[in-house]
């Protein structure tokens, strides 16, 4: 769906401040894939996500959406925007509109859907999200956080994009309320067959719902697999100061004090099922 080759970027080229932030990017994005962008703070994550919906422009490499390059003298940029939603950090500050029907349209309406149209798409992703009808009318600052932040990613759908792209979606949220984001995001990608990159620093939820991680280090990309094959790279992670999903450390000193795991595991349901096997089997023995 799409690809990305070689790209570079630079910000303030050519004067005093330039700094290098991206360096010969490259990968893809698959129709349905789920993918973890993780590394540490200043490695090129936000900058490399506003280059999927043109915010940015690289100097040098190329991104093509189905098969035709972003940068091409004819390609229409605001079709991109589109196919490509972007949700930022903390994205229920953006919320203006004076009802949360009317917040949620503002995006459809501005790519050229008409106002039944968008109605239509809003109401639609407002049900996904779970926002009951009853709150459409209402101003959106009346909402609690985390409907506000329902509000602001069905504001996104309502566009209808094929790609979503999610920057720390369940930043300063509670435990409950995360783990609510995190599986509306998860329901609309199978719902919807989108594809979601989800850029975060939380290990755990990486390994929980991602298919694909990609790994950033100052500006390149070092290591790319699924989450089993990226968080066995278990002191390459650490080098560059990164962790590794809890558990997948518990079950590495398991292993090394004996206990006759297969291979460390990434999250809780697998390590609970891999250890109560290896029980099994030992009660059996014995």
């Amino acid at each position: 769906m799409m690809k990305v080759e070689h790209l570079k970027f630079t910000y303030a080229k050519k004067t005093v401040d330039e700094c290098k932030v991206l360096d010969d990017i490259s990968f893809d994005i698959q129709e349905g894939e789920f993918i973890g962008l993780i590394g540490t703070s200043g490695s090129g994550k936000t900058t490399l996500i506003k280059h999927l919906n043109g915010l940015l422009k690289a100097d040098s490499g190329m991104v093509y959406f189905w098969g035709q390059n972003i940068y091409g003298r004819k390609y229409v940029l605001s079709k991109l925007r589109k196919e490509v939603g972007l949700v930022f950090q903390y994205p229920e500050q953006q919320l203006f509109g004076k009802t949360v029907l009317a917040d949620v349209c503002f995006g459809p309406i501005n790519l050229g859907m008409t106002k039944e149209e968008a109605e239509k798409s809003a109401k639609e992703c407002l049900e996904i999200v779970g926002i009951d009808e009853s709150y459409y009318y209402v101003s959106p600052f009346e909402l609690s956080g985390g409907q506000k932040r329902c509000v602001a990613i069905a504001g996104i759908l309502a566009m209808q994009p094929k790609i979503l792209v999610m920057d720390e979606p369940a930043a300063g949220l509670d435990p409950k309320t995360k783990y609510m984001v995190f599986e509306l995001v998860e329901k609309i990608r199978k719902t919807r067959n989108i594809a979601i990159v989800l850029v975060s620093h939380h290990m755990e939820d990486v390994a929980c719902y991602a298919n694909k991680v990609l790994v950033l280090h100052e500006g390149k990309l070092i290591l790319s697999g699924t989450p089993q094959e990226v968080f066995a790279k278990t002191e390459l992670l650490r080098r560059i100061n990164m962790d590794v999903p809890q558990i997948t450390s518990v079950t590495q000193k398991l292993i090394r004090a004996g206990f006759p795991l297969e291979n460390p595991v990434i999250n809780v349901k697998e390590a609970e099922d891999m250890i109560m096997e290896v029980l099994r089997k030992l009660g059996g023995e014995e």
